[in-house]
């Protein structure tokens, strides 16, 4: 039994080094429906996410949501396990509680919910550097 326990913990770790780690989440990202851009960052502590709205256009750049511009969607939201951080999400007024997932190196996936009943979910696409 100690045997067969050995030869398992052996092959996953040898499936985890042959993984390709995944890239960090930091840089310029582009929200689903192309209309603003926020600028990515690990903060805090290093392991905290930050995103900052850095563009409005195709629509969105208008009276009601350019005082948002230069302002944080992602307030220093914290590691809940590998590839997702929690916390709370600042949308043009409102505040949620959101959940960030690092689903591939070039997307994230948000939800936010307002008292666990109203969610809404969106992409977020790195941006070609």
């Amino acid at each position: 039994m100690t045997r067969l326990i050995t030869y398992c913990l052996a092959a996953l770790l040898g499936l985890v080094s042959v993984l390709p780690a995944m890239a960090s989440p930091a840089g310029k990202w582009e929200i689903e429906f192309r209309d603003s851009r926020y600028d990515v960052t690990m903060c805090g502590d290093g392991t905290q996410l930050c995103a900052e709205l850095i563009w409005l256009g195709n629509g969105a750049d208008n009276a009601e949501n350019m005082p948002y511009l230069n302002t944080l969607l992602i307030d220093r939201a914290t590691p809940s396990k590998p590839g997702q951080w929690k916390g709370k999400l600042h949308l043009f007024g409102q505040t949620a509680d959101g959940t960030i997932s690092h689903v591939s190196a070039d997307q994230l996936n948000v939800r936010g919910c307002i008292a666990f009943v109203l969610c809404k979910n969106f992409k977020m696409y790195r941006m070609a550097e």
